[in-house]
């Protein structure tokens, strides 16, 4: 899949993903975010922690700093997660 992105071609590659690990529950889960292609684009999931590290092997991750990717700040409006919905009111 190509991507037009200012006047540039971009291949959209199904072969990189990405995990950004976002914390740990008090019963030992791993949250993480998964991403296929872009990290920008995420699914939230929760695993123990040993299928945790079977899955990031099993897919040949690329582990994610927890910071936020660049420009997110800009839009932190629009950007949430279901782990922040259960931490935090929104208006």
């Amino acid at each position: 899949m190509k991507q037009e992105v200012s006047g540039k071609t971009k291949t959209f590659s199904t072969d990189k993903k990405f995990v950004r690990v976002l914390g740990k529950t008090e019963k030992g889960l791993i949250e993480f975010s998964f991403s296929i292609g872009e990290p920008e684009l995420s699914a939230e999931l929760i695993l123990p922690e040993d299928a945790f590290k079977e899955f990031c092997e099993t897919n040949k991750v690329i582990l994610l700093s927890d910071e936020p990717p660049d420009g997110q700040e800009e839009n932190q409006d629009w950007s949430w997660s279901l782990r922040d919905a259960t931490h935090q009111r929104f208006k």
